[in-house]
């Protein structure tokens, strides 16, 4: 059995090894000492080290070493493939000398074809038309600008002895004919051995044209018909068609017939190419250059003609001739020409960031297949490595069909189909360069990538399962920070999701009603009816604190289906805004829009009701009017109904913006809220009496509530009070009553009931195993107790108690958070702390070692109050009272004794934004001793604070985001961001790194997989992740750990840093991007050399140091002028993008 060594490596060699098997030749493959895991070494039958020691491309030229090695293992032939030797004539006269065939023409004629230059010369003598260039190759500077003016610009250098866009520079003027000059020559001498250039006229608009030709060694030469590759970048071909689309049939004639002809006079015995330039502007062509080998594209001509151009290639040096039945080429009259074909090379590289080479272990890989689809690779499969050594190719991707249009059909589904994962690829380009209409036409040119900037619109790829992998590994090996340090949670309690078997469309329900009634009518209607309505507030405040912070949309969407058919009779479900906004993306990973939408798809005949804290919005600072304005009517659209407005100290011109806004500008209701505080019912209360409840509300309702609430954040109006309180509203004003407790004091549900009895229309209350304490009074317990009273809720008890099962389980999964008081106190009357301050304020104390002065923290809580003129405590005034009282606890001093303290006295500067007006005016004013110590030389405002707050350009600040975050900035950031400018950037990185989170179960989320465990995620309708942790690797030397899961069926793996292990390996540096003294790395490369030292006087422009990634070279300039102070890299040194090279002083 005869050999065959190919000389060259990955996806060629693979690609001759498949022919060689065919013509059962035994396989010989050579590998560089960096290539050792290269999938061509495993292809072949036989595989052997070559160019010990010489580097990784330096190896594959080295042409003793492989001569050795092929005479050793009597190889009979070698074939080149393309690049490294394959145009190499002493290569060719190398192997001719040992004995052994060379696939591919002689050396004479490499010699006359393989140097450009020569190879025009060969065209003239065939009467071939040719670009005006040099006449030989150019190394002098000074010539080349002799011959520049010759020939005149713009022009192109380009490798004397070798292509693919190796050595090639567009020259436009004259000053930058030298530098580019010494690129080109360094570039063709690292890529071929040679640094020989010439120079040539450049045609800017132009199809690039070749003709496919074979020859035997007994003067039979035929084409195979031409190939368009006119679509390229940096003069390497990037899309490749065949046949070419749209030209004349008499210029195709003419080509294939000069390309003949040509190799007929030049007595051409192999397989090459003959390429052309046709000027779209004057229609003239002109021969380029020949290519004696393989090219990257023959795989469109194979597949249009039926013929095998590699095993053509070795049959030929058999000494076959072509028109024999061994190798069955037909007269050229009858060589097919069925269809056509188009060839992608998917590469590893970034269009995002001007292709720089990425590197690294493929963690994914999934290739295309079916009708019409062809693939030549070597390096594509999970856990390949690919370096920063060789050409970014990864694999060639092929798609035939009866005409262009199919063919572009097929290409685009197989780029779809691919999932390529751990590397970036320039897929997302391909598919647009292939769908472009300029393309699809085929009137592309090889200036269609520089001139067309749509090609750079990428739509962003999701990438979901590695990014969800990734946050996966970084829980399992660094923790949530949520619940970092306390125990997985056990789950003895099985969760039980209730079943919704009914298939129908919901039930209508009080959203269908405010729909189809409007506002002023559905309020007239609420008033009007008899039954008591209720709000379910599990969705939002039922979880205080703590815990509402940290509740996930993925526990709300399991039974979203069930509320709106089973409970489809609730007056609303409080289910957003408050602090859930922000920390939804500060805890959670999540979007609250995102969060109010899905839940609005699922629910859509409820009510969604939000809280709206006045000018405060949804923040805890006042914004602008516009603001304020804009935020409501945008969280209508997205799907709220009930805006619960109120102000934390019932300062009601901060109610007016928003208030005006639901009414005038959205189809909402507008629910508008008396804070509750004090009690009434005591003949010692002076301030907050039942007048003053009644005038607040007389007031709202002029302003235009449709509703009002009594909003009772601590649970201090006791059953007494909600009796008497009701009723009395009830006479005074003619709009509904909704009525907010919590069950702080293990008293509210009389409350309740007693307010059901003197009249209000809507209660809130709370699935019962998430009710009672700092929640609401427990809904299954009120329904039941009504059921066969007059004003029965009508809810199904069933149902809710099956919510309640469900809740109970899911509450386990926040015990970390569960901070709530296990029972009832009448202390809440005398602190009168709301239910979230009480849980913030006790963690807050725990924290700061003050767990065990509870007592005293609650007392100076009650003194501060006092102190302030006892004000209405309700978020954000009740965040102040609490900060200072840790702030005097901590300092030691008697809240009495605050007066005394000198105005530089630094207080918290919550307690300061209050003092100073910024959250409005309490009822009787600030005590002026207290706010002139606080506030220091600061001036207090007066009036309402919106009110001079400057008008924000929304515009400018969106034009702003965009340039952050880029063109899909949505209303959604824009609202986001302006509320929360830090926490919404932090979730933008977040997102970015480990996109959508809220489909991980919550157990994962918080605690990530034990080993084993096997989670379902689904990503959307239809489409399920399963995901199981195999893994955990012990840390390398940088403290890196390799995490293995499974994915659906298939080893995948991340790698995580872990954050204990402090790594040996010391991190680059980092450039200053803002800094013009300091050089970086523009991409991920090698230090190819270093052209200046430490000390030397550089101006800017000057070359500092040339990288290399992938054989392509980029020179470092200088930036400014100046003296070289540190050079941190050396010769031979791997960078990361941005990562320093040298300093300027």
């Amino acid at each position: 059995m005869k050999k065959l060594l190919v000389a060259n490596r990955s996806e060629i060699a693979v690609r001759i090894f498949r022919s060689a098997n065919e013509l059962n030749l035994r396989t010989v493959a050579i590998y560089a000492e960096e290539d050792r895991f290269g999938v061509h070494r495993f292809k072949a039958d036989e595989s052997y080290l070559v160019g010990q020691g010489k580097g990784p491309v330096a190896a594959y030229l080295d042409i003793d070493s492989i001569i050795s090695i092929a005479k050793a293992r009597d190889v009979d032939m070698i074939h080149p493939g393309y690049g490294f030797l394959s145009e190499n004539a002493q290569f060719a006269r190398a192997c001719e000398n040992a004995g052994i065939t060379f696939v591919g023409p002689n050396p004479e004629l490499l010699e006359k074809m393989g140097d450009k230059v020569a190879a025009k010369k060969a065209a003239d003598l065939a009467g071939v038309p040719t670009l005006p260039a040099t006449p030989s190759p150019v190394s002098k500077a000074s010539d080349a600008l002799k011959w520049g003016r010759k020939i005149g610009f713009p022009l192109i250098i380009k490798a004397a002895f070798g292509g693919g866009g190796r050595g090639m520079r567009v020259v436009n003027k004259e000053e930058d004919l030298k530098p580019m000059l010494e690129e080109a020559q360094g570039e063709a001498e690292r890529a071929f051995g040679n640094p020989a250039v010439f120079l040539e006229r450049y045609i800017g608009r132009a199809k690039h044209l070749e003709v496919q030709v074979l020859g035997d060694r007994y003067g039979n030469v035929v084409h195979l018909h031409e190939r368009d590759c006119s679509v390229q970048r940096r003069y390497q071909k990037v899309v490749e068609v065949a046949p070419s689309i749209g030209l004349p049939a008499e210029v195709v004639n003419d080509l294939c017939n000069a390309g003949v002809e040509l190799a007929r006079k030049i007595g051409y015995d192999n397989a090459g190419t003959v390429e052309f330039l046709l000027d779209q502007d004057t229609k003239e062509w002109f021969f380029i250059e020949m290519n004696p080998r393989i090219q990257v594209e023959h795989t469109v001509t194979e597949q249009i003609t039926g013929i095998d151009i590699v095993r053509s290639q070795i049959l030929v040096a058999m000494e076959h001739k072509l028109h024999d039945q061994k190798i069955s080429i037909p007269s050229q009259e009858l060589i097919a020409r069925n269809g056509c074909a188009v060839q992608c090379r998917v590469t590893t590289e970034d269009p995002e960031k001007d292709f720089s080479p990425d590197y690294g272990k493929i963690l994914s890989y999934r290739s295309a297949a079916g009708f019409g689809v062809r693939l030549d690779g070597a390096m594509g499969d999970t856990g390949s490595i690919i370096t920063p050594f060789y050409d970014s190719l990864l694999v060639k991707l092929t798609t035939s069909g009866p005409n262009l249009s199919q063919a572009l059909d097929r290409m685009h589904r197989a780029l779809r189909e691919m999932r390529i994962r751990g590397v970036k690829t320039n897929i997302p380009f391909l598919e647009n360069v292939i769908t472009h209409k300029e393309f699809v036409k085929g009137n592309a040119t090889t200036r269609m990538i520089d001139v067309t900037p749509s090609l750079f619109k990428f739509k962003a790829r999701k990438d979901r399962a590695s990014k969800l992998l990734s946050y996966l590994g970084e829980v399992i090996v660094n923790g949530n920070p949520q619940v970092k340090g306390r125990p997985r949670i056990q789950t003895p309690l099985p969760l039980i999701v209730p079943e919704c078997k009914n298939a129908d469309l919901p039930p209508n329900g009080t959203r269908n009603l405010l729909l189809s009634l409007g506002a002023d009518k559905f309020s007239q209607w609420l008033r009007d009816q008899k039954p008591l309505m209720v709000t379910d507030t599990t969705l939002r405040d039922a979880h205080q604190s703590l815990l509402a912070a940290r509740m996930r949309t993925f526990d709300m969407l399991e039974i979203a289906d069930f509320l709106s058919k089973k409970v489809s009779g609730l007056f609303s479900l409080e289910m957003w805004g408050g602090a859930t906004y922000d920390t939804c993306m500060r805890f959670l990973g999540e979007c609250p829009y995102e969060r109010l939408r899905s839940l609005r798809e699922k629910i859509p005949n409820i009510l969604f009701q939000m809280l709206l804290r006045g000018s405060n919005a949804v923040g805890y600072a006042n914004y602008p009017d516009n603001v304020v304005r804009e935020f409501v009517i945008h969280s209508s659209e997205a799907g709220m109904d009930v805006f619960r407005i109120f102000d934390s100290l019932n300062y009601l011109p901060n109610l007016k913006v928003a208030m005006e806004t639901v009414v005038e500008k959205t189809p909402s209701l507008c629910e508008a809220a008396v804070c509750f505080t004090g009690d009434f019912t005591d003949s010692n209360e002076e301030k907050y009496v039942l007048s003053y409840y009644v005038e607040l509300a007389k007031e709202l309702e002029k302003m235009g509530a449709n509703i009002l609430a009594i909003k009772d954040m601590a649970g201090l109006c006791h059953p007494l009070a909600a009796s008497k309180l009701v009723k009395t509203l009830r006479n005074e004003i003619g709009i509904p009553i909704h009525f907010h407790t919590h069950d702080s004091s293990g008293i509210s549900s009389s409350s309740i009931i007693k307010a059901v009895e003197a009249g209000v229309d809507v209660v809130d209350l709370a699935i019962s195993s998430l009710s009672g304490c700092t929640s609401q009074p427990n809904l299954n317990s009120i329904v039941h107790a009504l059921r066969n009273a007059p004003r029965s809720t009508g809810l199904d008890v069933d149902a809710l108690n099956k919510l309640s099962i469900y809740w109970e389980a899911v509450r386990q999964f926040y015990s970390p958070f569960d901070t709530s008081p296990p029972f009832g106190s009448a202390e809440v009357f005398q602190h009168q702390m709301p239910g979230g301050q009480y849980t913030n304020l006790r963690e807050q104390a725990s924290a700061l070692g003050l767990g065990k002065r509870w007592p005293d923290v609650v007392t100076t809580y009650q003194d501060c109050n006092r102190l302030l003129g006892d004000i209405v405590k309700v978020t954000p005034s009740s965040k102040s009272v609490g900060d200072l009282a840790i702030f005097l606890i901590t300092k030691g001093v008697k809240p009495e004794d605050l007066v005394n303290l000198p105005e530089e006295t630094g207080f918290p500067q919550s307690v300061i934004d209050l003092l100073s007006g910024n959250l409005g005016q309490p009822k009787g004013g600030w005590p002026k001793a207290v706010q002139k110590v606080i506030l220091g030389k600061q001036k207090a405002k007066k009036g309402r604070p919106g009110a001079s707050a400057p008008k924000m350009d929304l515009k400018k600040v969106r034009a702003s985001l965009i340039k952050k975050i880029g063109k899909q900035c949505t209303e959604d950031d824009l609202f986001c961001s302006i509320m929360y400018p830090q926490v919404f950037e932090e979730f933008q990185d977040f997102k970015k790194k480990f996109g959508d989170v809220s489909v991980l179960p919550t157990l994962a989320y918080f605690h990530g997989l034990e080993n084993g465990e096997e989670i379902s995620i689904t990503i959307e309708e239809g489409k399920t992740l399963f995901i199981k942790l195999l893994h955990v690797g012990e840390p390398d030397e940088k403290g890196i750990r390799s995490i293995t899961f499974e994915l659906n069926g298939k080893a995948r793996t991340t790698l995580v840093q872990d954050k204990s292990v402090k790594g040996d390996a010391k991190a680059r540096e980092k450039a200053d991007a803002a800094n013009e003294k300091h050089i970086g790395a523009p991409i991920p490369a090698i230090i190819s050399s270093i052209a200046t030292s430490v000390g030397k006087s550089v101006s800017k422009g000057d070359k500092i140091a040339v990288l290399e990634a992938m054989k392509m070279q980029t020179t470092i300039y200088a930036s400014c002028d100046g003296i070289i102070d540190e050079i941190v890299v050396g010769v031979g040194d791997s960078v990361e993008s941005k990562d320093l090279i040298a300093r300027i002083k």
